[in-house]
């Protein structure tokens, strides 16, 4: 049965039947990117041309984020990943699967966003490889401060920071280096992560017939997740310079930037919020950072990790050093990053 668009009660979406959603968008997906992509399995994107001789990195999610996490495979990213549902995290034998097709004998580093269903399945998932004797290491990005406070940092959400991680921990595996580096600095990476967003307006998912949740007019949710989680405030909508010092001064204030540090920026539009905003919201976080004394070593504007179409952005900043610095720095190729 096709959905129509435009049928009463439900929401406008240019798409087909919602329960193929996610098989159409990989079958589309890897047809489009043939050069970089293949279809390794159910659910499975990999590298077109597999690598050797070095650690394999897999990551995942629930479906809906595009470009995560399919655009993050392919040379100097991640070896595979997994596409569960809309906003649902993929099977434990889907995620078995990735992990065995990411080994190239020597371990595997598996990075997801800190969720529940993710974590669980993830565990599940390493547990069903272990005959295989695979070494698995896992890391759940954490970097949305407003999801728990800074004592509970193993709690919070991977939002846009996830970004940052996958990247530093597919360079460090392109360069050969042993499971235990590419893990101490994927961990590394996420500890000097930090994110917080704002959303204007609500997801919605193929199918649903209301939009997850109402944001009255000339408000914003400061603090929600990427999958429509309540936020910590409702706030009058500010401007881009106000959203963007707001957003800059609370991640500052959660983590350690001392004066002379360095930092990478990374905007990340969560689907409809165009470049403009984006880039104007940039502008006042670098001129905070500025003031306080923080160069921008590197920086990102653009629709990394959506939520659909959800209105809104979130602002990333990572501390970096030489080793972080030198990972960001390093070649990419995958839809996403050509670097």
């Amino acid at each position: 049965m096709v959905q129509l668009t435009g049928v009463p009660g439900t929401i406008k979406k240019l798409i087909n039947d919602p329960v193929d959603v996610v098989d159409e968008l990989l079958e589309a997906f890897v047809a489009a990117h043939g050069d970089i992509v293949s279809l390794g399995a159910p659910r499975v994107v990999r590298r077109a041309r597999p690598a050797h001789d070095k650690v394999g990195v897999t990551i995942g999610g629930g479906s809906g984020h595009e470009p995560a996490m399919l655009g993050y495979v392919g040379v100097g990213l991640a070896d595979t990943s997994t596409a569960g549902n809309i906003f649902a995290a993929p099977s434990p034998d889907i995620i078995a699967q990735s992990i065995r097709l990411a080994d190239h004998g020597m371990g595997v580093l598996l990075a997801y966003g800190n969720y529940m269903g993710d974590v669980l399945n993830c565990r599940l998932a390493i547990q069903a490889v272990a005959a295989d004797g695979i070494d698995v290491r896992t890391v759940f990005v954490s970097d949305d401060v407003a999801s728990a406070p800074s004592a509970d940092t193993h709690k919070r959400r991977g939002i846009a920071g996830d970004i940052i991680v996958f990247k530093v921990a597919g360079a460090a595996a392109e360069r050969g280096l042993p499971l235990d580096e590419v893990e101490r600095l994927t961990r590394k990476a996420n500890a000097n992560t930090r994110s917080m967003g704002v959303a204007l307006s609500s997801p919605e998912l193929p199918g649903a017939a209301a939009p997850t949740f109402e944001s009255p007019p000339g408000w914003m949710e400061v603090g929600l997740g990427v999958h429509g989680e309540a936020g910590i405030s409702r706030e009058p909508l500010g401007s881009a310079d106000d959203v963007g010092r707001m957003l800059t001064e609370r991640v500052l204030d959660d983590g350690d930037f001392p004066s002379g540090s360095r930092v990478s920026v990374l905007i990340n539009g969560l689907g409809a919020t165009p470049p403009l905003e984006q880039y104007l919201v940039y502008r006042s976080a670098r001129q905070l950072l500025q003031q306080h004394g923080i160069s921008v070593a590197r920086s990102y504007v653009g629709e990394f990790i959506t939520s659909l179409q959800m209105a809104g952005l979130s602002v990333t900043i990572t501390l970096l050093d030489d080793e972080l610095l030198s990972l960001l720095n390093a070649p990419a190729k995958s839809v996403r990053f050509v670097e």
